[in-house]
């Protein structure tokens, strides 16, 4: 495969988007390492690996499901008209086949961590395939990709300790309203589209200032549910000082994006949430370091 048909690919599974999951699930992997009752443990690098690899393939098959899911509407929406499957520069059939190999690498990395991460690879991909078609139904498929997201944290502790505790789904919680409240701002531009299209989404339900405040409302949970996954786990100051970061960061994403301008969507939904997400594994990978025996 060529340098640029290579460029292309990753274009259209948006690949340098997987930083926004991975460092809350990597944040999950040491969490679950250091309280899986040995609590001067580490993940192990093959677990790290196994875990990344499963992460990258997971979203790079979720993201090339939804462009064959909505492949009809990204043909009439001007603002998605260049992407590949659109002008051609990947075919239909490329996108089916990197898919089913992208699903089939996450079921095997599974295979590499425990029997639990195994059995659950498939309902994972059920998941992030079923939201694919979700805004044909339902205004909240922001949610469903939230989750879809969400489940990441969750997904890395069973990876790890081949269980599931029940505080990591703080995380997983707060990861999802995280995702499902960007993804909102991020749909405000389309929403004449949606509804000439019969989309269904928030902006599209309540319009953009009141899909302005859901969003808000959305991140305003997730801060709340951070500070309650650090008392769960009794972590130090870093912890706090990572989830002030965030809420920090949110607010500034927040002031972005007004209801009469939306010319900085990209800003907010790109760089402002990749800071949000390596800052706070940042942060609480320190406190963990902080707090080990």
């Amino acid at each position: 495969m060529s340098p640029i048909r290579i460029r292309t690919v990753l274009g259209m599974i948006k690949f340098e988007h997987s930083v926004f999951a991975l460092p809350f699930a990597l944040t999950a992997t040491l969490l679950a390492a250091r309280f899986d009752g040995n609590e001067s443990a580490w993940p192990t690098l093959p677990q790290l690996i196994w875990i990344v690899v499963a992460m990258v393939a997971a979203r790079s098959a979720a993201m090339a499901m939804n462009r064959i899911a909505d492949l009809r509407f990204d043909r009439l929406n001007p603002r998605t008209q260049s992407r590949p499957l659109v002008t051609g520069a990947l075919s239909l059939r490329f996108a089916w086949i990197f898919t089913l190999i992208a699903a089939a690498v996450l079921v095997f990395a599974a295979a590499q961590l425990n029997p639990l991460a195994l059995k659950l690879s498939p309902v994972a991909l059920a998941f992030i395939f079923f939201y694919s078609y979700t805004k044909r139904f339902t205004a909240w498929s922001h949610v469903v990709l939230g989750f879809c997201l969400g489940i990441s944290p969750a997904a890395a502790w069973i990876a790890i300790t081949g269980t599931l505790d029940p505080r990591v789904l703080l995380l997983s919680a707060a990861v999802t309203l995280w995702v499902a409240g960007f993804d909102v701002l991020y749909a405000c531009q389309d929403i004449d589209f949606d509804r000439r299209a019969g989309l269904y989404s928030i902006p599209g339900r309540f319009g953009v200032a009141g899909a302005l405040w859901i969003a808000r409302a959305m991140h305003a949970a997730m801060v709340i549910l951070l500070a309650l996954l650090m008392f769960s786990f009794g972590l130090p100051w870093p912890a706090a000082a990572g989830t002030i970061a965030v809420a920090l960061l949110l607010a500034y994403e927040h002031s972005l994006v007004k209801p009469d301008d939306l010319s900085k969507i990209n800003a907010a939904f790109f760089t402002v949430n990749g800071y949000i997400s390596v800052l706070f594994f940042l942060c609480w990978g320190a406190a963990l370091f902080v707090s080990r025996p």
